[in-house]
């Protein structure tokens, strides 16, 4: 069952990258408004399922919370350095007249971060099934904002929109092999997904923290921080009620 509850969840999670077919279908002002919310949602769920599921279950399984400090702070600067990669090869990278370089980067760089997400919701639900579940939502409420603005940065830098889907998609996919060699290792090793959980705690602390809530800030209406607030609170609540269900 842990291998079908894993691999059904990142499929899930890999088909969300054809939803940039929304920012075809959605005038830009109301995408922009979507976005919004849907940021300020993700940033409360990732949030709560780093502090109410995978800290409590990472300091109950690993005896050492040092080693749990530790590798929460590993988490942060692994997906820290990724961006800090992402970010750094676009601006050295001459332009071409055609593609863009930056759409290169885009797929390297969401094809890793799909293979980690990979990794984290194998290991969630080997740790158990309510952590998995958790874990799988925070992921999907963040990959859904994450894929629209892949998306149209894949079309900006000169693909066609079936290339763009065909290739987002198969970025994605990368999530599928993360996932399958998550479970073969930690068939081996035991302690590999209760090593995953702080690991995995941290890296949701970084996209909710210095990576989504800049974006949240730069909307300035009173109206907009009240959505955003909101939002985040709904996200939060849902960790809440999952740990309620348990």
């Amino acid at each position: 069952m842990l291998w079908i509850y894993s691999l059904v969840s990142v499929v899930l999670v890999s088909l969300i990258s054809l939803a940039g077919i929304l920012t075809i279908v959605i005038r830009k002002e109301q995408l922009g408004k979507i976005l919004n919310f849907l940021v300020a949602f993700a940033v409360g769920a990732l949030f709560g399922d780093a502090f109410i599921h995978l800290l409590p279950e990472a300091f109950e399984k690993i005896p050492s919370h040092l080693l749990v400090g530790l590798y929460v702070i590993a988490g942060f600067l692994l997906f820290f350095m990724i961006e800090k990669f992402i970010r750094w090869r676009h601006f050295t990278m001459p332009h071409t007249e055609h593609v863009k370089p930056v759409v290169a980067l885009n797929l390297i760089g969401d094809a890793v971060h799909n293979f980690i997400d990979g990794m984290l919701i194998a290991g969630s639900f080997m740790v158990d099934f309510h952590v998995g579940i958790a874990t799988t939502i925070a992921i999907v409420l963040h990959e859904i904002p994450q894929e629209l603005g892949d998306f149209a940065i894949l079309i900006k830098g000169g693909l066609s929109v079936k290339k763009a889907l065909m290739l987002n998609l198969l970025t994605a996919l990368t999530a599928v092999a993360g996932t399958v060699m998550t479970l073969v290792v930690g068939s081996f090793i035991g302690s590999f997904s209760i090593v995953l959980l702080p690991i995995t705690a941290g890296s949701f602390l970084y996209i909710a923290g210095p990576d989504l809530i800049p974006e949240l800030h730069a909307e300035t209406k009173p109206s907009s921080a009240l959505w955003q607030f909101i939002a985040i609170v709904v996200g939060v609540g849902i960790m809440v009620a999952l740990t309620l269900l348990e």
